[in-house]
């Protein structure tokens, strides 16, 4: 049908239909001017911004993995009593020196101070480290004693035991076995006083299993490693090394342990703390921008003192909003958390996860 006088015809030519642009080209297009030095974007609290597919698998730092700052936490907190005692310590026969009573009360004691810090440190709370310092020495000196007696039993009974088989040299590996038997205790000690700090009954569990088996390595692998460095550079030198061992062993099973027998979390994807995991054990767990919280959120002006907090509800787990909160894209006042929901509170983004029960 030819146009009214009063109409100009539409006129489409092949140039015009060169220069349309689909969906698709557009994408590559914004995907190709994201160059790697850009800076990144984490939202803000008026935007819900979804976690993109590559973020849940970005582990983030080895810093913030529990069984790392634990276990260097348990390397210097060894270290440091070693070297607070050992000029004290008499070897042989004859009157002991100080450093003899108080090298094994002060390694446990330095261990839940070390412990207490490195989270701390992690989780960027000043508030919290000066908390958790004050009250993990006065009972890590104090369990110190008490389990270096228990250790002590233990230990003579298990060197009994093997005199009873006819074992009376150190160098044989059954009198290993005995000492790391004894420096189980001083583990449970360590991890008992690390849950008593975070406040929770299962992170003491946690802390207690992981701290046995951590301090049962380091003991058996004492002995011989004593046997080994002394021959080249001295009793000193070869506690040292013990000792050493002990701690970051202790402090590595702790957060292996912790990690391996967690059943719901928080896993940081988005903000400053990307890669760090808030294991949920309490009752009700506080998130926001104090640092009395449990899960202390900085650096963001927009989140509230205590912006939400999370609660047990029979087997699931509840989220209740005092700020802005939004859950998988939606905004929410209080909602009830399934395993894989994302999470964001300001510029930071949680992804929830639940172990699945078989």
């Amino acid at each position: 049908m030819p146009p009214r006088d009063n109409q100009q015809a539409i006129r489409i030519t092949l140039d015009d239909l060169k220069g349309l642009s689909t969906p698709d080209a557009l994408a590559e297009t914004a995907a190709a001017g994201a160059t790697p030095g850009a800076v990144r974007i984490y939202g803000n609290i008026t935007s819900a911004v979804e976690e993109s597919p590559s973020s849940t698998k970005n582990r983030g730092s080895i810093l913030l993995q529990a069984w790392f700052y634990l276990g260097v936490a348990g390397l210097v907190g060894a270290l440091l009593a070693w070297g607070i005692c050992e000029p004290a310590f008499t070897d042989g026969e004859g009157v002991k020196g100080w450093g003899n009573t108080w090298i094994l009360p002060s390694i446990v004691a330095m261990l839940c101070v070390s412990f207490g810090l490195a989270e701390s440190v992690v989780e960027r709370s000043t508030k919290k480290a000066a908390y958790r310092t004050a009250l993990a020495l006065p009972l890590g000196i104090l369990f110190g004693f008490v389990f270096d007696f228990i250790a002590n039993i233990v230990y003579s009974v298990g060197l009994g035991m093997a005199a009873s088989v006819g074992v009376h040299d150190y160098h044989n590996p059954t009198a290993w076995i005995a000492r790391g038997l004894g420096w189980v205790v001083f583990g449970a000690a360590g991890g008992l006083v690390y849950g008593i700090i975070g406040q929770s009954a299962k992170k003491a569990q946690y802390g207690i299993l992981g701290g046995m088996l951590g301090a049962g390595l380091g003991g058996t692998l004492f002995d011989p490693i004593s046997f080994f460095s002394f021959g080249f550079h001295g009793a000193a030198l070869s506690r040292m090394v013990g000792f050493s061992l002990f701690g970051m062993a202790t402090g590595v099973s702790m957060g292996i342990v912790e990690s391996a027998l967690k059943d719901k979390w928080l896993y940081v994807s988005a903000g400053p703390l990307a890669g760090k995991q808030f294991i949920l054990y309490k009752q009700i767990t506080t998130i926001g921008s104090s640092q009395q919280c449990d899960i202390y959120l900085f650096k963001d002006s927009n989140i509230l003192p205590e912006h939400g907090v999370i609660e047990t509800r029979g087997s699931h787990l509840q989220i209740r909003a005092h700020g802005v909160v939004y859950v998988s894209g939606q905004p929410i006042q209080t909602r009830v958390l399934q395993d894989g929901d994302f999470v964001q509170i300001g510029r930071y983004g949680f992804r929830y996860k639940e172990k699945q029960k078989s």
